[in-house]
Formats: structure tokens, C-alpha cells, sequence
């Protein structure tokens, strides 16, 4: 049987907001949420952080909360997370980054059923390509052979940095990926952030999970709760994602 496991990459750094995976909503730090909700998968859920000092904190935080860590290259993302495949074992990975609070987990796995039905490893498959969902729920599910591939090949800084890019462009203009989108039944809901980039989005995300107990809303619920919220969703939608 293939081994399946979440790989949440995570970091004090940012450029737009410090240290925001650690700050506070409702008392917690949002970095518990994610967790939180990332359980709700059923799979292994590990971190992945860097070897910097300033990210001390987050391993003790892994071990404080029984999450497994690694911890690799800050700026070659790319083999952080090669390195943490390996050493977790993990034949099928789910990349996804701490940004994202509000993920759900049982998309996750509805996500992981389909991959693992296709039976295909060189299959990529993932709901950020075409974007029907909010930004901030995103994920990708690859296999281990196709991540050792990148980690081989993959040359730009950009390649190394965002993980994926080499796989979604140069393997998959080559015929060497097959690409599967995950879109939302209800409609294109891709113009609501619930991401964590900036202190805009922070606003929003407080508000959502102190206001309207967005952490413990089943997915259909939190993606309902969007649009009924249009002052609260304004805060942010000007924001532009952050892409290199």
C-alpha cells in the first residue's frame, strides 16, 4: 500500500507579515487551526520548516503539539520538501503551505481517494491550476517519483523555491504529467481570500473565527459563509497573491 502524508511547509519569515502562522484568533495561534483541520484528512500531517534560528520556534511548536517536523533549506524549498518525503517515507505527497488556516481536510482526502483510484504516479493533481476554490484552501497531491524528478532536474530558482513549478510546466508540456483538476461543484468562488499574506487577510481571518466560528464549519458551510459576508470580504479583496 502507498503511504500518503501532508507536507505543510511553514516559516517565521515573510516579508509581508511576520510570523504569522503564530499569531492569535479566538486565543490560538492560527497555525493550530491548520492543524486542526488538516486531521480532519485522516493522513499523517508533518511540517516542514527551515534550519534558520528565527524557526526554532516552530519545531518546538511541532514537538509541543506531537506533530513530526523537518526541518531543510529556507530559499531551495524544493528539496526540503524531497528530503522530508524521504525521511517520512511517503510514496504519495500532499503539499500544502501554513498559510492557510481554513483548509479542509476532508477535501483533502476526498482529493487523495480520486488520486489513489487513477492508480497513476505520474499524475499531478491539485485545485490551484484552474481556480474555482478561495484562495487559501489550495493543495496538490504527487507522487514521490515525480517530486524525486523535480528535485533532480528542476533549475530555476523559482523551481526550487515553489516546489512544483516544474512539474505543472516542463514535465507536463513534455507529456510527463498528467494534469487533474479539483473544482468546486457550487461555482467559482476563486475571488474570496482566506489565505494569511498580509495584515488585511489577517483582519479577515480573525473576524471569520472569532465572529462566525469559521474553524468548525464544515466545508460547504465556510464556502456558503463568503459571500454572505461581502463588508467582511472586501477587507482583503484587493490583495494580489504574492507570486515569486
Amino acid at each position: 500500500m502507498r503511504r500518503v502524508g501532508i507536507i505543510s511547509q511553514v516559516r517565521m519569515g515573510s516579508t509581508r507579515l511576520l510570523g504569522k502562522v503564530l499569531l492569535p484568533a479566538a486565543g490560538r495561534p492560527l497555525l493550530d487551526y491548520h492543524a486542526a483541520r488538516l486531521a480532519g484528512s485522516g493522513l499523517p500531517v508533518v511540517l516542514a520548516t527551515t534550519t534558520e534560528a528565527a524557526d526554532d520556534v516552530l519545531a518546538a511548536y511541532a514537538a509541543a503539539h506531537a506533530l513530526p517536523c523537518y526541518r531543510g533549506s529556507e530559499t531551495d524549498v524544493l528539496t526540503r520538501y524531497h528530503e522530508a518525503a524521504q525521511h517520512f517515507g511517503f510514496d504519495v505527497i500532499v503539499r500544502v503551505t501554513s498559510d492557510c488556516p481554513l483548509i479542509d481536510g476532508e477535501l483533502i482526502g476526498a482529493a487523495v481517494g480520486r488520486y489513489l483510484a487513477e492508480g497513476n504516479p505520474r499524475a499531478y493533481r491539485s485545485n490551484g491550476v484552474v481556480r474555482t476554490f478561495p484562495r487559501g484552501l489550495d493543495f496538490e497531491i504527487f507522487s514521490a517519483e515525480l517530486l524525486a524528478e523535480a528535485f533532480a532536474h528542476a533549475r530555476l530558482p523559482y523551481e526550487r523555491e515553489h516546489v512544483t513549478p516544474y512539474l505543472k510546466t516542463t514535465l507536463a508540456a513534455a507529456g510527463r504529467v498528467a494534469l487533474r483538476d479539483e473544482v468546486w461543484a457550487g461555482g467559482d468562488l476563486s475571488r474570496f481570500r482566506i489565505t494569511l499574506d498580509t495584515s488585511e487577510d489577517y483582519a479577515v481571518l480573525r473576524r471569520l473565527i472569532e465572529e462566525h466560528d469559521a474553524a468548525s464549519l464544515p466545508l460547504p458551510a465556510l464556502l456558503k459563509l463568503l459571500p454572505a459576508q461581502p463588508d467582511l470580504m472586501a477587507l482583503n479583496a484587493h490583495i494580489e497573491q504574492k507570486t515569486t
